[in-house]
């Protein structure tokens, strides 16, 4: 039995120290500090060290990926599950982690690959219930009620699953610290272990997160940097699709999306998300302040509406209010219609939204958000059945944008016929006759050919 060790530790960034403080002076938080125990462990050294290997000596069987059947959720984990990997899902409550990772486990059970679903907030009944609502009723998806780590860890050596589930990391505990389940040490150390866990036994462990009223998920950052793979519902739960973003992933690429439809019986992944984001735009209608943009997340393109709304202001300080695009960015882009276009948005109050709750960052969207607030200002609509890529400088000039042909022919495939884009983008198309292209130097170029009189 080793020593109890006393530290009062802050809950916020995980600062610790031997005194109790008032004011952290790590992160500035006030009254954060919480009193915990840990038990000093004898330091021995370990007889059964690993021998290190030739990276020509490790077989290409060993890093074979499961896939889950469920095609969105694969491509986001860079094409299905590695063994052996820790995987973080953070997002709001009630927005479908549980559900999601509750369906990719029924997905993956098998006759000879069995998944554990641990869940420290639920019952068995109640975790039964909800399979039962989902359709899930496979024998080798197994359930349990445990919050204790050492318990975890012994049910997995029993059962030897292929993929293990934990709901939540926040309800976890381990007996080495005397402070409640949720606290910073409790989380940085369950996670620990759950890591050396998953690479000596080689399951792949699935944690969810709950997150913070910032967004951010619940507890220390180092979290993130323990796990594999960092995974993020975008939408809030009012909207009835739900958008999830790889943000961290040590097996594929991090900038990934993945779109799932929220229906009684589950989610359901969306395999054409331009479809989706397109639904309510009818090309007949061509309404002013309404653009169509295509732009890239990870290896996908697909479409996403802009919609503009220019107003009148009678304030000192007009409005800028912007949905799924960043405020910087707005008042970037502002500024350059004001300088170099000409445009007198001083005493107009600009709204932006992007349709379907969600959030586009790409530099190549900048043409279509500056010709929406033109179309609005001016009320003239924008061409017909058009799209508009390019990036605008602080000179008001075009440049010129990645993927060009793969946002051509997204547009293409769902019916588009013009497009705007930079000049200096043409070079890099070739052989592309199913629309009508049109090369643009500068923005106010570009409102003048694509906004009609």
């Amino acid at each position: 039995m080793g020593k109890e060790k006393i530290r009062f530790v802050c809950q916020n960034c995980g600062y610790s120290s031997f005194k109790w403080l008032g004011r952290c002076p790590e992160c500035g938080r006030w009254d954060s500090f919480l009193e915990e125990r840990i038990k000093e462990k004898n330091i021995s050294m370990d007889s059964s060290l690993t021998i290190p290997k030739s990276i020509t000596e490790i077989g290409e069987s060993a890093c074979k990926r499961y896939p889950t059947h469920i095609k969105e959720f694969d491509r986001i984990l860079g094409g299905g599950v590695v063994p052996g990997s820790l995987v973080l899902i953070g997002g709001e409550p009630g927005i479908g982690k549980s559900t999601l990772l509750l369906e990719v486990g029924d997905k993956l059970s098998s006759s000879n690959f069995s998944v554990l679903y641990i869940s420290g907030e639920e019952s068995l009944e109640q975790t039964k219930l909800r399979a039962s609502r989902l359709g899930i009723n496979s024998p080798y998806l197994y359930l349990s009620s445990e919050t204790k780590i050492e318990t975890i860890a012994q049910q997995i050596d029993n059962l030897k699953p292929g993929v293990a589930i934990i709901d939540s990391i926040q309800t976890m505990f381990t007996e080495d610290y005397t402070s409640s389940p949720g606290s910073v040490s409790q989380i940085r150390e369950s996670a620990t272990y759950l890591m050396r866990l998953a690479k000596q036994e080689k399951t792949a462990i699935f944690l969810i997160g709950h997150v913070t009223k910032e967004g951010a998920i619940a507890g220390p950052k180092v979290l993130e940097h323990i796990v594999d793979t960092v995974l993020y519902f975008e939408s809030e739960k009012s909207y009835q699709y739900r958008i999830l973003r790889a943000v961290k992933n040590r097996f594929g690429a991090s900038s990934e999306i993945g779109v799932f439809k929220m229906e009684e019986d589950g989610l359901k992944e969306v395999v054409n998300p331009s479809e989706l984001f397109l639904s309510d735009y009818y090309p007949e209608e061509n309404l002013p302040g309404r653009i169509i943009v295509p732009a890239m997340e990870g290896s996908r393109s697909f479409l996403v509406e802009i919609q503009a709304l220019v107003t009148n202001s009678n304030l000192p300080i007009p409005r800028r209010i912007s949905q799924g695009i960043s405020y910087n960015r707005l008042c970037l882009l502002l500024a350059v219609l004001e300088k170099r276009a000409g445009l007198h948005l001083y005493n107009q109050d600009v709204y932006i939204n992007v349709a379907g709750g969600m959030k586009v960052s790409e530099p190549s969207c900048d043409l279509g958000i500056a010709l929406s607030i033109a179309s609005s200002l001016n009320n003239k609509p924008f061409l017909k059945k058009a799209v508009a890529i390019g990036e605008i400088g602080l000179g008001g000039e075009m440049h010129a944008v990645g993927f060009i042909e793969r946002k051509l022919k997204e547009a293409a495939k769902l019916g588009f016929t013009q497009s705007l884009v930079p000049q200096s983008s043409l070079r890099k198309i070739k052989n592309f006759s199913k629309m009508k292209i049109t090369g643009i130097r500068n923005v106010r170029e570009a409102i003048k050919t694509g906004l009609k009189d």
